[in-house]
């Protein structure tokens, strides 16, 4: 009688294993973020066709000023655009990834330009959390913008937490537009 019920337990487990087999860990969801940008090596950085399209499209709808190669520190300034974070994430959002991919082409067009991408947090939280979630945007925008081929060397991240916020407020609405990464011309 044990001998049946161990052949049982037997057929049952193997059973279960041939049906389930092993759970395949998914890396990243669409829509989640882009990866830290230590895991993306330049070299490597290949965008793929969408990404393409859309940098492609981007550089179509670009003004004439984006087109020329001598652009003075002002006015590259001037056509940088800042994206904005929801509340406690360093995902990048649709609208971010867009105005990402109009800066790539702004930068692949000057590519003597040096940016420094300044995270920033609303002031809720700690100094150390808003250091490191600020440390997460900037390098997250670093990375979609290796994967559009701008220069690693041309690009460097800071945090400044909560230190520069945009509007002093302390209502949404003020948090929402402190909730940034800035990009500024170094060079």
């Amino acid at each position: 009688m044990s001998k049946l019920k161990i052949g049982f337990f037997m057929v049952l487990c193997c059973s279960a294993l041939i049906t389930n087999g092993c759970a395949k860990k998914e890396l990243m969801k669409e829509g989640e973020g882009i990866p830290a940008a230590s895991t993306v090596k330049p070299a490597e950085a290949k965008p793929s066709v969408k990404e393409e399209a859309v940098q492609e499209q981007a550089v179509k709808e670009a003004p004439a000023a984006i087109k020329e190669e001598t652009t003075s520190a002002g006015q590259l300034q001037g056509m940088l655009n800042t994206i904005y974070f929801d509340f406690d994430s360093f995902v990048l959002s649709a609208a971010s990834r867009e105005t990402l991919s109009k800066n790539a082409g702004v930068l692949k067009k000057n590519s003597s330009a040096n940016v420094q991408i300044q995270g920033n947090c609303d002031e809720r939280g700690s100094d150390e959390y808003n250091l490191a979630l600020g440390e997460k945007r900037a390098k997250a925008a670093m990375s979609y913008l290796l994967t559009m081929g701008v220069p690693a060397n041309n690009l460097s991240v800071i945090s400044y937490g909560k230190e520069k916020p945009a509007d002093p407020g302390h209502d949404e609405a003020a948090w929402a537009k402190n909730r940034r990464d800035d990009f500024v011309v170094t060079k």
